[in-house]
């Protein structure tokens, strides 16, 4: 007889079950590298030191380009080169320092405006308290603050991925957002609300995905704050019903009073927006909400000129005829009259606005208008942006379609921030900075596209259980040959 030695199975000993266990749950162990890498990863397994360094990387990123923009002279030596980068923001700011008020939104002195939210301009105008009116050190300060609110998205975007998704996806979508190049240029070169509406908006999408399991004060700060992300930018006001409706249905379905919570958060809201639409009835002698420039918009984008989606001869910012206009009939009466422009072109040229509609849909998510060499000339980074964007929608949409096997539910917000906020840019102009607000949702999609959804690791605890149960298998297995004479 002989006896073959005895063969142990790798994978059934203790040491290979709990080398594995910890492979399998992510939250034992995030970096399961070893060597060199390891040891760079190790000290960010820390929660605090992995934000701490997301956010210090971005804000460097960031003050890296705002230290060239600002050492480039144009940008800052003058009124009308300043307000290129910031257009009616700079120059309604320039108003407020020198004492004029919330007015003149074009470089001639005009009279009172709602043509801009309030928030952003009033902070520029603090900066050129605090710095100098169009000096190089108030540019470097409110491109350092857009930059920072920039930075601190990584925070809010980490947690709100986190409450669907494994600790892995939501480091992942929190660094990406850090280095992403649409982040950093749109807060270190821009002087407009990009960046503090980015953060603010992620802050309402975060309070509104657990808003159900809130009390009062819970509801009450979610309208306060959702209150002063409009007062940055009214266009993500069309999100607030969609959101306050899913946390009243979930509220609904557990059997639980909504009633009153709603009406907290509906009075918070409306307390923060109210006292600017009141000064917008008494001094711009009309009503609407925040600001007045829609019709100026869509009549710049449905004029029957296609050579841009946003035509430069409809607006005062860069046409004397226009401008002329303005300063004679004043901005309520300019208003009207665009919106009776654009109304009628529209009605006797309906498929030029169906047609100019689709082109501004695809312009929004692949940044492309025409490859025309007159446009390309005035629009050089189109060429480069529209292979980029047609990868971001890609994985995008592999986002979402690997998101929604795993869970619907949680989903929903960003579907519908996705459908309902551009909307109002498919109608009037589209183009790369108007999708600012809802861009760190895009990238938690195209993360989740990349690497998936980690559903998987969810369910390691299951699956690590399972394999510690085999451990009752014998470990040893033994051969037997047959007798040999």
């Amino acid at each position: 007889m002989r006896y073959t030695k005895p063969r142990i199975n790798p994978t059934r000993t203790p040491l290979a079950i709990q080398k594995l266990s910890s492979n399998l749950n992510p939250e034992l162990r995030l970096y399961r590298h070893t060597g060199r890498l390891a040891r760079v990863l190790r000290p960010f397994e820390s929660l605090t030191a992995f934000l701490s360094a997301s956010v210090l990387i971005a804000l460097l990123l960031r003050l890296i380009v705002v230290f060239f923009v600002v050492h480039d002279s144009s940008h800052t030596i003058n009124d009308n080169n300043f307000g290129w980068e910031s257009w009616e923001m700079g120059w309604t700011a320039r108003s407020i320092f020198l004492g004029n008020g919330f007015s003149s939104p074009f470089l001639p002195i005009t009279g009172p405006t709602a043509l801009v939210p309030p928030l952003y301009p009033y902070l520029i105008a603090a900066a050129f308290h605090f710095f100098g009116l169009y000096t190089s050190a108030s540019a470097f300060a409110v491109l350092a603050f857009n930059s920072l609110c920039s930075a601190l998205t990584c925070i809010p975007l980490y947690y709100l991925v986190r409450n669907s998704l494994p600790e892995r996806v939501a480091r992942i979508a929190s660094f990406a957002w850090a280095i992403y190049p649409f982040a950093v240029y749109f807060s270190a070169d821009r002087v407009w609300d990009y960046a503090l509406t980015g953060l603010l908006f992620t802050c309402c999408l975060l309070a509104a995905q657990k808003l159900y399991q809130r009390g009062m004060w819970g509801w009450a700060g979610f309208g306060l704050l959702y209150g002063v992300a409009v007062l940055s930018n009214p266009s993500i006001v069309s999100l607030l019903p969609f959101f306050l409706l899913l946390a009243i249905y979930k509220l609904w379905r557990a059997k639980s009073p909504w009633l009153a919570k709603t009406l907290v958060a509906c009075v918070a809201f409306i307390a923060v927006c109210t006292p600017w639409t009141i000064r917008n009835e008494r001094v711009m002698h009309s009503n609407f909400f925040i600001r007045d420039g829609f019709w100026l918009e869509f009549y710049a984008g449905n004029n029957g000129d296609t050579t841009a989606s946003n035509s430069a001869f409809a607006h005062p910012a860069s046409n004397p005829a226009e401008m002329a206009k303005y300063q004679q009939m004043g901005e309520t009466a300019y208003m009207a009259y665009k919106h009776d422009l654009a109304v009628d072109f529209v009605k006797h040229h309906p498929v030029f606005f169906a047609v100019a509609t689709l082109r501004r849909i695809v312009r929004f998510w692949t940044g492309f208008w025409s490859f025309s060499p007159s446009y390309l000339k005035f629009e050089p980074f189109d060429l480069p942006n529209v292979p980029f964007c047609l990868f971001l929608m890609f994985f995008m949409v592999k986002g979402l379609l690997r998101w929604r096997r795993y869970d619907r539910a949680a989903l929903l917000p960003y579907l519908l921030a996705l459908l309902v906020f551009p909307l109002p840019y498919y109608i009037t102009h589209s183009s790369m900075d108007y999708r600012q607000p809802i861009e760190p949702i895009i990238i938690v999609l195209v993360s989740i596209g990349l690497f998936g959804t980690g559903a998987g690791l969810l369910t390691s605890q299951h699956a690590e259980e399972d394999l510690l149960a085999d451990d009752e298998v014998p470990l040893i297995e033994t051969e037997s040959e047959g007798v040999m004479a």
